[in-house]
């Protein structure tokens, strides 16, 4: 068989010119049939039934992918190992599920196997399949066309382009059914609450460091005391307080300019003086994510949680790795 030679980058752009050729047909041709899976999909994962992944090989992988990200977006899936199927794990399908069957060929011996025990349990299919008169496409309530003109491998053999075609396909399926399912960012924080996703996701109340964990001083506090309280916080700064109400807020940067432009003289200053009296500030409210954006746009590691003017916490740049 006759070879050609690729350079990396003719790799990536075949694999991106079959995702811009679907995505303009997205807009045409795979409109309708686009439309009708996810009335399907959406209509099994509101009557609280699951959504049935499978395929095998490379097909499979991806069909696993996309099972966890149906999940993590709003849409109970499970990946069903079409070779594990016919042995045993068929039992998991049960009446109103509905199978999201992936093959390019449709001509998989192992999902053809599943076609007669989803015809008796009335579960439909959608497949995301390369042919559109396959044995699986003719058996499927809807098909979605994964067809490529050419694979990046090189012996035109290898699935690429068509499994990075149908990974963004699945893709568009699992976030269109959360668009309908009106999946917000509390849902999402709520299946991710782990790692450094997790901590970004959840309010700034449930991280922020609280009572005598914030580093607080008066306004007429001796600069000595300010440096003792910022020390023994660790978190780079104090705010400056009338009872619970914030006043200026005062950092190491703040500490650091001072003490190169008035030398020892800055430590006869009073927290009044050298305070940041319009400090950045931040609601309890707020996810985690909303912080750390107003952090990278203001250039600064913590901000003071405030809430009808009072202080409520205070939260720290690495507050939102911790976990990562």
């Amino acid at each position: 068989m006759p070879t050609q030679t690729h350079t990396p980058a003719t790799f990536v752009r075949i694999e991106a010119a079959a995702l811009s050729q679907l995505a303009d047909r997205l807009d045409t041709t795979l409109a309708a049939p686009f439309e009708r899976a996810v009335a399907l999909l959406l209509a099994a994962s509101a009557a609280e039934h699951r959504i049935i992944v499978t395929g095998i090989g490379k097909s499979g992988l991806i069909g696993l992918k996309l099972a966890a990200t149906l999940s993590s977006t709003g849409s109970p899936a499970q990946f069903l190992h079409a070779a594990e199927a016919v042995h045993g794990d068929m039992g998991i399908l049960q009446p109103g599920d509905i199978v999201l069957a992936l093959s390019y060929s449709g001509e998989t011996e192992e999902l053809l196997r599943l076609l007669p025990t989803l015809n008796h349990l009335a579960i439909p299919i959608v497949s995301l399949c390369g042919a559109a008169d396959s044995t699986l496409a003719r058996a499927s309530a809807v098909t979605l066309d994964t067809s490529v003109d050419q694979e990046a491998c090189p012996l035109n053999l290898a699935p690429t382009a068509s499994t990075t075609l149908m990974l963004a396909l699945g893709d568009a399926l699992a976030l269109e059914l959360s668009q309908r399912r009106g999946f917000a960012p509390q849902h999402f924080a709520t299946l991710h609450p782990g790692g450094l996703l997790g901590r970004r996701l959840e309010r700034v109340r449930d991280v922020m460091h609280t009572g005598d964990a914030i580093p607080r001083v008066a306004r007429q506090t001796a600069m000595p005391e300010v440096i003792h309280e910022m020390s023994r916080k660790h978190l780079g700064m104090t705010a400056v307080l009338d009872g619970d109400r914030l006043e200026g807020i005062i950092s190491d940067g703040d500490l650091r300019r001072l003490l190169e432009r008035e030398g020892t003289h800055a430590l006869e200053k009073t927290a009044g003086e050298i305070m940041n009296p319009t400090p950045v500030t931040i609601s309890p409210e707020a996810f985690g994510s909303d912080a750390l954006a107003l952090m990278e746009e203001r250039k600064i590691t913590t901000l003071i949680v405030v809430a009808d003017g009072r202080v409520e916490g205070a939260l720290h740049l690495h507050d939102l790795w911790q976990g990562a």
